[in-house]
């Protein structure tokens, strides 16, 4: 367990520093650029992320999960990912004249042609990151994630003072790639093979198959929205979504994505060890959601003032949407792990098939976009995530055998903290008027407030994660004694 906490702790700042970069970046490009130029890299964008799960091929999971990974099964994961991620580079910058003449915007042809780079690069990192995943050594990633989101900051930041648009955007994405491949390639062990090979590849490829299925419906869903909403409407509504789904993706970045790469590694050791994974995906759940659920409804009440300060006063029509996305959020959180705990247990098959119905259901709801607008599609992703969880509660009942009323012990005590939580932002959403005048007192105001409160219901609630909490605060105190009391000794 030390070892996953300290892994943990590697991720989180990772994941802080990089949110606080691009809050920072965000605060600037926001002003710097026009709702159409950030829609137009959001487009491309989202494309680019639904390729990248065609360049991945679910190796970093086959690697990860393999019960008895040799050097010939990394040199064949290898040469995979150089031909997935090769040939992807080839299709992306072909397609990008096409793409663009589709939604009647250059730029988005533009900004594809430079993210194609990207798709050379990844295989001489990919691999070696994945392995340290395997091993839970996360201090190399922690430090490639540091001088990655550091340099994408500087570049982009410069890039658009210098007039450069949304290329700025796309040149900084590809600066930070080529930090992370360096980092990768230092770090890289001694004995690490280093060249790919072709032998073993059919047992790559039957992983990988499913993998890349799972992983490819996903970015669908997550990518749909914004492609839809493009063509059905403009690059200015592309934006404003974006930039409501931009207060999700500060959960995502702080708690989802340091949590997410260590859950896989963990039920994957859990199962090769012949236990249950039932007990720790329901442990999980419970400290995702005690975070989560009271981020997001806070988030909710709090919108008008949090996108205000973030984005600028040109953004509020984004208001109404992140609300309704806040509540898509609280619907899939005790679920978002089936994928990561299914995947262990070596049904890849069947997280293959849950996630092509999940995302269908989200892919589905979006046709609300065209007699509702963005309000419409919003509110079809509520209804799909609900449904979501449905389903992903059968396949989960069926393969670990969780029950329905584990899942509500689990998600009890958060329930608890996410009522006493939200109070503060409750109540001054009912007596104060959030406007252009006290936008910025309410947020800091009510957000340091919510932070305590949250904290005294963790406490008063006897949630598992304030055990966390307790033990990080511990730690502290002994090494902040352990350091006064120093001189004294040396006395």
């Amino acid at each position: 367990m030390s070892s996953i906490r300290r892994s943990l702790l590697f991720q989180l700042a990772d994941n802080y520093i990089g949110v606080v970069l691009q809050l920072a970046s965000t605060l600037i490009i926001a002003r710097l650029l026009t709702p159409t130029e950030i829609g137009i890299f959001a487009v491309a964008a989202v494309l680019a992320a639904l390729a990248s799960q065609f360049r991945d091929f679910g190796l970093g999971e086959y690697l990860i999960q393999e019960k008895v990974l040799t050097d010939q099964k990394i040199r064949a994961a290898f040469a995979a990912n150089i031909m997935t991620s090769w040939l992807m580079a080839v299709v992306f910058f072909s397609a990008s004249w096409p793409i663009a003449k589709f939604y009647n915007q250059g730029g988005v042809g533009d900004v594809m042609r430079i993210q194609a780079i990207n798709f050379l690069l990844v295989p001489f990192g990919a691999v070696t990151m994945a392995f340290f995943r395997r091993e839970l050594h996360y201090r190399p990633i922690f430090i490639a994630g540091l001088l990655a989101n550091i340099t994408t900051f500087v570049v982009a930041v410069i890039g658009a003072l210098a007039g450069l648009s949304y290329l700025s955007l796309a040149i900084s994405s590809l600066a930070g790639l080529i930090v992370t491949v360096g980092v990768s390639v230092l770090y890289r062990p001694k004995n690490f093979p280093r060249w790919p090979s072709l032998t073993g590849f059919a047992d790559v490829f039957h992983f990988s198959k499913h993998a890349m299925g799972i992983y490819f419906f996903g970015q669908i869903g997550k990518s749909a929205p914004e492609a839809v909403i493009g063509r059905a409407l403009d690059m200015a509504s592309v934006a404003f979504f974006s930039r409501a789904n931009g207060l999700m993706e500060i959960f995502n970045r702080t708690v989802l994505r340091a949590a997410l790469p260590i859950c896989l590694p963990y039920f994957a050791q859990e199962s090769r060890r012949g236990e249950r994974t039932a007990p720790g995906y329901l442990k999980a759940t419970t400290l995702l959601t005690g975070v989560g659920w009271p981020f997001f409804v806070v988030i909710g009440l709090l919108a008008f003032s949090a996108i205000r300060l973030l984005y600028g006063p040109q953004w509020m029509p984004s208001v109404a949407l992140a609300q309704i996305l806040c509540l898509v959020a609280v619907l899939e959180l005790p679920y978002w792990l089936a994928t990561e705990v299914m995947i262990a247990e070596g049904r890849i098959d069947q997280s293959n098939r849950l996630q092509f119905i999940v995302q269908g259901l989200r892919l589905a709801s979006l046709v609300l976009v065209f007699p509702f607008g963005l309000p419409g599609a919003c509110w079809g992703l509520a209804i799909a995530a609900l449904l979501g969880a449905l389903v992903s509660h059968r396949f989960l009942h069926r393969i670990i055998g969780l029950h329905f009323r584990e899942v509500v012990i689990a998600c009890k005590p958060s329930l608890l903290v996410t009522l006493v939580t939200a109070m503060p932002a409750a109540l001054l959403s009912t007596f104060v008027t959030q406007s252009e005048g006290n936008f910025l007192y309410v947020f800091l105001g009510c957000g340091a407030c919510t932070v305590i409160v949250w904290l005294l219901a963790l406490k008063l609630c006897h949630h598992p994660f304030w055990s966390e909490v307790a033990l990080i605060f511990g730690k502290l105190r002994a090494k902040f004694s352990a350091s006064k009391t120093q001189p004294t000794e040396a006395e």
